[in-house]
């Protein structure tokens, strides 16, 4: 079905607020999910919301994000149970902050669950004129290379620099597939990709389910890709995040912010310089010119926002009305 962006946004602030986010926590989490949905990344958007409400529907109540510790250049909090989408954005916030007077800045974040797509937060980064970088662990849903059993989160990993013109941010999952797919997966009863993922006996499978349920999916990039999934597990136990948190809990979260004038003047120039060397360089089919990572999907997005609307399977859009008629008593 087509929904109004407004018309989604709207509903997904509307259903927050009965959890108990005030106006700015609403805006927050509807903003992230709609700016997924408008990339065309449709499993972290209003699919994603819906399962959000699952893990709300069986929370405690969630307390208010502290300072374990900080530095001039340096920052650790507690989310407070925090849904991760106001947690990271608080910490991506204080450290661009930091960033003005300290050329190197790190902070981590622990006790929260779901930051979504690390994009986000790069572009209040790059918009910023700095560099960043973000890595992330979570419960064990990944196999290390060459096994078949959970021992890494889906760990995402993500680089955002500055340019001239648009920033250039690479956002990948060191897991073959996200957790994200596997929900969706299993809300639209399709299979799996084949060669992806197992069950809890160690059998290969292409049942969301049965993976979902004790099982486990592969890295991304083979060893090289188990190698990066345990960096950023590591990076995200930081923290003082759990080792092997149940489903959404506790996931770890990294962000580093580098101020590129500290290190030479001309930085944001030079980068869309050699961003144009990459989009000359000779294409292997010339229907399909090379691209920049971010370009893809902020285009997209201008599109979608010049639309007005997107697609989405009205499944989705129901549960969450539903869950909002449930819980507002309307």
């Amino acid at each position: 079905m087509k929904i109004q962006i407004d018309e989604a946004r709207q509903l997904i602030a509307d259903v927050m607020a009965t959890y108990g986010y005030d106006d700015e926590q609403t805006a927050t989490i509807a903003d992230h999910l709609i700016d997924t949905e408008l990339r065309g990344i449709h499993q972290g958007g209003l699919a994603r919301a819906a399962t959000l409400t699952e893990r709300l529907d069986r929370s405690e109540p969630f307390g208010p994000i502290t300072t374990i510790n900080e530095t001039q250049s340096s920052l650790a909090l507690d989310g407070g149970d925090q849904l991760g989408y106001i947690a990271a954005k608080e910490l991506t916030t204080r450290l661009t902050e930091k960033a003005k007077t300290s050329a190197v800045v790190a902070g981590t974040v622990r006790n929260t669950w779901v930051t979504g797509m690390f994009t986000y937060y790069l572009e209040l980064v790059t918009a910023a004129g700095l560099i960043g970088f973000v890595a992330s662990g979570g419960g064990p849903y990944v196999a290390p290379f060459g096994g078949s059993e959970a021992r890494f989160g889906t760990n995402p990993v993500a680089f955002g620099f500055p340019t001239d013109g648009d920033p250039i941010i690479w956002d990948i999952g060191t897991s073959s597939l996200m957790l994200a797919d596997l929900t969706l997966a299993k809300k639209m009863g399709e299979q799996l990709p084949e060669g992806l993922a197992f069950d809890a006996e160690g059998t290969p499978t292409r049942d969301a389910a049965e993976v979902l349920d004790g099982g486990t999916i592969t890295t991304w990039g083979g060893h090289k890709g188990s190698g990066l999934a345990l960096s950023a597990q590591l990076l995200g136990i930081l923290g003082g995040s759990a080792i092997a948190p149940p489903w959404f809990t506790d996931m770890g979260f990294f962000m580093c912010v580098l101020a590129p004038t500290a290190f030479s003047d001309d930085f944001a120039a030079r980068a869309g310089d050699f961003a144009a060397v990459l989009r000359a360089t000779r294409p292997v089919d010339p229907e399909r010119p090379v691209r920049v990572p971010f370009e893809r999907s902020v285009s997209l997005r201008a599109q979608t926002r010049a639309a007005g609307h997107f697609e989405v399977e009205e499944q989705f859009v129901t549960t969450l009305r539903d869950v909002l008629a449930r819980r507002s008593g309307t």
